[in-house]
């Protein structure tokens, strides 16, 4: 396991619940992290103390999570989750247990953990306890479920978009046995809450592996969100040239389902993962804008940017990208950079400018859209007494 020093928070909790009597081990994500060389980015740690006890200890701590044993304890710079070791009773909306027990025995909390790289535990005398051969599943590069798959599944049907999550995030392969289980039990999926799914896709979306996603639509994960792909999955291996920004992202994969046939509406599929408004009509927009007809070359990208705007734009590069492998993100980032004028705001005149030539209402409107419309063409005229003149020109002809 690679040497990865301990923050001194994570160390006082460990500490103080050792001071005390108490087991503390590091658990989950963090050891995983740290047996690949990675430094965590959170922390949580499984202990045999009861919540109250914890919070007794540690009097900032807070329960965030008491029904399930878990505890924020926060010292100074960064906070640690605490979970006391339990066993899980019956999940009847199959993603939550109804009921928990608090248990003394380390060894049955990992039993009830998804993923054997994900049920190994640390102490902060370097024991490790791993009775599910988690490290060496890591060391093999293999997601596999704790014990039964269909049973973790059925138990928590989240369980099955985070398998291929962490497979598309670590450049892991899933287990064999787990995968058939995935396609087997993934009429689950309609039990969970869309937020849940957006969550889970999103991170999909984000990791190295984004094509990941068409073995989530494969396995019939997404079956409550998108028509019947008729066995056809489409090509998702463009998004890997993409930035790692989410609407561009939600953008391409909306075109690209839309383009298959899986989805009619872009707004309207990602209205029902939850997504916030903005995110909507962005990815919405940029997605049925690169399905139709997007610029080919920089004054068309001009012309858009001034329309929708930067993010709009960006959203609807990224989606042609993935569509046509057009090069429209860069020819998008060469427009941007180059500092010619695309909005009003950079347009070398006001409104105000205008208003001391006579200029009002919509005339004034109209005219600005003239001169930003000329000077997006022709982009060295955009000087203030060039336009001053042009729009005395304008009006004198009455051209609006």
């Amino acid at each position: 396991m690679a040497v990865i020093a301990l923050p001194k928070y994570v160390t006082k909790v460990m500490k103080g619940l050792e001071s005390a009597g108490f087991g503390a081990y590091l658990v989950g994500g963090c050891v995983r992290d740290m047996i690949m060389g990675k430094r965590p980015h959170d922390w949580d740690v499984c202990t045999d103390a009861l919540p109250h006890e914890v919070m007794a200890l540690f009097p900032k701590a807070r329960p965030t999570g008491l029904k399930h044993g878990t505890v924020t304890v926060s010292l100074g710079e960064g906070h640690v989750e605490v979970t006391t070791f339990r066993t899980d009773g019956e999940y009847a909306d199959h993603r939550r247990p109804d009921t928990v027990s608090f248990i003394s025995d380390i060894n049955e909390d990992l039993r009830r953990r998804d993923f054997t790289v994900n049920a190994i535990a640390l102490s902060l005398s370097g024991e490790v306890i791993d009775p599910f051969d988690g490290r060496k599943d890591i060391a093999d590069r293999i997601i596999r479920c704790v014990g039964n798959p269909r049973e973790r599944f059925q138990e928590d049907a989240l369980r099955m978009f985070r398998a291929l999550r962490f497979s598309a995030c670590l450049g892991f392969a899933v287990h064999e046995a787990t995968y058939s289980a995935i396609f087997e039990m993934s009429h689950l999926a309609a039990f969970l809450a869309a937020e849940r799914i957006r969550e889970e896709l999103e991170k999909t979306l984000l990791s190295p592996n984004p094509h990941i996603l068409g073995q989530v639509i494969e396995a019939g994960l997404m079956d409550s969100y998108l028509a019947g792909s008729g066995g056809a999955v489409p090509e998702l291996k463009g998004f890997g040239r993409l930035p790692k920004n989410n609407e561009q992202r939600w953008a391409a994969f909306c075109a690209i389902l839309e383009r298959g046939g899986l989805i009619s509406s872009s707004e309207a599929f990602l209205r029902q993962l939850r997504l916030s408004g903005s995110e909507i009509r962005n990815c919405g927009e940029g997605a049925s804008l690169a399905l139709n007809n997007p610029p080919a070359d920089s004054l068309g990208w001009k012309r858009l940017l001034a329309d929708k705007g930067v993010e709009i734009a960006m959203c609807t590069a990224a989606a042609a990208d993935v569509l046509y492998s057009s090069g429209s993100l860069n020819v998008l980032r060469e427009v941007l950079n180059s500092g010619e004028c695309f909005s009003l705001k950079q347009l070398a005149v006001t409104g105000d400018d205008l208003l001391a030539l006579g200029f009002s209402g919509i005339e004034l409107g109209e005219t600005l859209r003239l001169l930003l419309d000329y000077v997006i063409r022709f982009p060295e005229e955009n000087e203030r007494e060039r336009l001053l003149n042009l729009a005395t020109g304008m009006e004198r002809s009455h051209i609006y």
